[in-house]
Order: C-alpha cells, then sequence, then structure tokens
C-alpha cells in the first residue's frame, strides 16, 4: 500500500520560530542584524500617504481657470490649516467687490491647475510602524521593508482564530470548557486557556473582564457568529473564507481543534498548561486557502523561561489506515476522524481536477471521501 505526506499543526515546546515583519510599503528599519528586541519595539515605520482632497476654486470664485494663479496666496508645497485664506480676488478698481476663499482642508498644496482652475490639498500622512510582534534577535534586516526576527520557544498552531496580534501571560481555566463564571477580573491582560469549548456568554464575558486572547478546543460556528455580529454592529456577520485576524475586537481567539464541542488534544493542552505565567504572543490570523496562515500561540524561551522542550515539532507525518486526521476544507471542515482507506486512483472532483483521495471514518460516525490536500495529521495522547 502507498504512502501519502500531509502537514500537520505545529505544537512543540522548544522549536525555532521565525517571524517576517514587514511594512506595508517602503519604509525605514530602525534596527540593525543582530538587535535583540521585545514584542513592541518598533522595528521599521513608514507613512501612508494622506487623502488628496480637491477644491474646485474657479467654480467657486466664479472666475476663469486661467485667472486662478493670480488669485491665490499659496504656492505649491505650502501648508495650509482649514479657515486659512487662500485665495483673493482683485475686485473692481483693485478694491472693490473683492472675494475671498478660505480652504475648507488642512494639508499641503500638491496641485494647482491652470486647465481646470482646481487645487489639490493632500491630508498628513498616516504614520505606520511594525513592532517586533515576539521577543528575539533580529536574524535579517529586509532593506526598506522590515525584518525577520527569529527567538526559539513554543509554538502552538490552532486551526482557526479571529483578532490580531496580543501579547499576555497565559492563565490556565482547566481542561473543561471556559464558562462565564470562571472568568473574573484577575484575567484582565491575560490569555485564557481552557481543555474544552468557549461558549457565546464566555466570548462576552472574555471581553468585560479585559481577557485579551482566548485558548479553546472548539467553538460553536453559530455562536462565534453570533458574538462577532454583536461586536463589531454587524448584523448578520460571517467570517467567510478571507483571511481573519483584523476583525476589531477585545481579545483574539484561537481555536485548536475545530468547531463544536471538542476536547484540545491532551498533548497541546499539557504543553499551554506547562506555560502558564509565561508571557506569549498570540495571533488569530487565519488563511485556510493558498498561503496558509496558522493562528499561533508563541512563548519564547528566554531567561527563567528556557525550560526543556515538552513536545517535539511536527512538521509532517506520513497517511496511513488508522491515521487520525482533521479536515480543513468545506464541506467537512474542523471534523475529526480517522483514515479507513487511501485509494490509489485519482479521482475527479467538482473542479474538474483529477486528485488522490482518502476514505475517513468521521467522528460523527459517517464515512466520507475527500482530497488528500485537503486534510491535515493531528496527534493525541
Amino acid at each position: 500500500m502507498g504512502t501519502a505526506y500531509t502537514p500537520g499543526l505545529k505544537v512543540s515546546g522548544h522549536t525555532i520560530i521565525e517571524k517576517t515583519r514587514r511594512l506595508p510599503l517602503k519604509g525605514t528599519v530602525l534596527v540593525k542584524e543582530g538587535t535583540i528586541v521585545s514584542p513592541g519595539m518598533v522595528v521599521a515605520r513608514t507613512e501612508l500617504p494622506g487623502n488628496m482632497l480637491t477644491i474646485k476654486l474657479a467654480e467657486r470664485m466664479g472666475i476663469e481657470p486661467k485667472d486662478v494663479p493670480e488669485t491665490l496666496k499659496i504656492k505649491m508645497g505650502d501648508s495650509v490649516r482649514q479657515g486659512d485664506l487662500i485665495a483673493e480676488s482683485k475686485g473692481l478698481f483693485g478694491k472693490y467687490f473683492k472675494s475671498e476663499f478660505k480652504s475648507p482642508y488642512t494639508g499641503t498644496v500638491e496641485i494647482i491647475s491652470q486647465v481646470t482652475g482646481h487645487i489639490g490639498i493632500r491630508e498628513a500622512p498616516t504614520p505606520v510602524e511594525k513592532d517586533a510582534y515576539i521577543e528575539g534577535v533580529v536574524t535579517k534586516v529586509i532593506e526598506g521593508e522590515g525584518v525577520v526576527v527569529t527567538c526559539e520557544g513554543a509554538l502552538i498552531q490552532g486551526i482557526f482564530g479571529v483578532g490580531g496580534e496580543r501579547q499576555g501571560k497565559i492563565a490556565i481555566l482547566g481542561i473543561e470548557g471556559i464558562t462565564p463564571e470562571r472568568l473574573t477580573e484577575a484575567h484582565r491582560g491575560c490569555i485564557v486557556v481552557g481543555g474544552g469549548t468557549v461558549s457565546g456568554a464566555s466570548l462576552k464575558r472574555a471581553a468585560e473582564v479585559g481577557a485579551i486572547g482566548i485558548v479553546c478546543g472548539g467553538v460553536i460556528d453559530r455562536e462565534l457568529m453570533d458574538y462577532l455580529a454583536e461586536a463589531l454592529n454587524q448584523p448578520g456577520y460571517d467570517i467567510g473564507v478571507a483571511i481573519t485576524g483584523q476583525e476589531p475586537i477585545a481579545f483574539t481567539l484561537v481555536i485548536t481543534e475545530g468547531f463544536g464541542t471538542i476536547q484540545m488534544a491532551n498533548r497541546t493542552y499539557k504543553l499551554l498548561e506547562s506555560l502558564e505565567g509565561q508571557v506569549a504572543s498570540i495571533n488569530g490570523a487565519t488563511q485556510i486557502r493558498a498561503g496558509v496562515i496558522r493562528p499561533e500561540v508563541i512563548v519564547p524561551r528566554t531567561g527563567a523561561n528556557a525550560t526543556t522542550g515538552l513536545i517535539e515539532e511536527v512538521e509532517g507525518n506520513t497517511l496511513d489506515i488508522g491515521t487520525p486526521i482533521r479536515v480543513i476544507r468545506e464541506p467537512y471542515f474542523g471534523l475529526l476522524g480517522l483514515v479507513s482507506g487511501l485509494p490509489q486512483e485519482l479521482v475527479r472532483v467538482e473542479s474538474e481536477t483529477l486528485v488522490r483521495v482518502l476514505e475517513a471514518k468521521l467522528d460523527d460516525g459517517r464515512t466520507v471521501t475527500v482530497p488528500r490536500a485537503n486534510v491535515e495529521i493531528i496527534q493525541t495522547s
């Protein structure tokens, strides 16, 4: 019988972690190779150009476009503030019936057109900073763009998440699920970990007490959608298939196993339990299509945190009968099961592509056939 190779989630007590910290456009890198950085340290900075605002000056003053330059009190490159006088007509005999025009905007004059009679004022640029996100060392400088930060530490990847990059101490709530009554003011600024499922009521409570992160085995998809719809004030909100991680919510959520009432894998829970009280970086960004991005929890090994690795990294394994897997594409996204068959022939799927498939017996009792590329190996202990 042939074997197949498929990637799995990385769950490691000691691995090398590299994070590329790149600006959205060219800017200035503020650190050098070899610099030791902390999570909140700014490593690169740039500015996003402000909006260009147009003033139809000729029309507003009732003059010909070619006459606009004679009325101007400003020139290219000048800074103006809202309410500043920027144009004044000569009037009759140089003194009567003069008209003035004051700027409705604040910014820098970039356009003066004698063809259209328009003035272009660009608003102030928006500063953009990129921090290190993790504690580590700069191992590469990408000139004008950013850096690569490297550290040794624990890495726990999840299957799905929401919310952006944050840092906080890990607080263990127990192998059971996260319930509202177990979340208190003591968890403000913490990343709370529960081995079971988090409820919609618990998500609300976590925001109320100021928790900055939640790591759990599973979540009921409808309860998560309802929470996000309320938190974002967007009735009917749906996560969809695009990348997550940009949601402006109070905390970051990382689900390690999938949607539904699912217990966190014991090996994952034990690793997180061993890291209680340590400062972690958490990011819920997820992309399950091309260019896979996993939500993650990272705890750098520095100083007192540098304990022996508990679990080795799982970068990949071979599929075989009985291998535990998780489906990572619809219509069975997040469901767990065991490989029950590995057909050798290629199968044509809905996209008309011929692919290798596997048969899996899901935990809910169904036996399904899915492309091998749509699953990942999981390990439980």
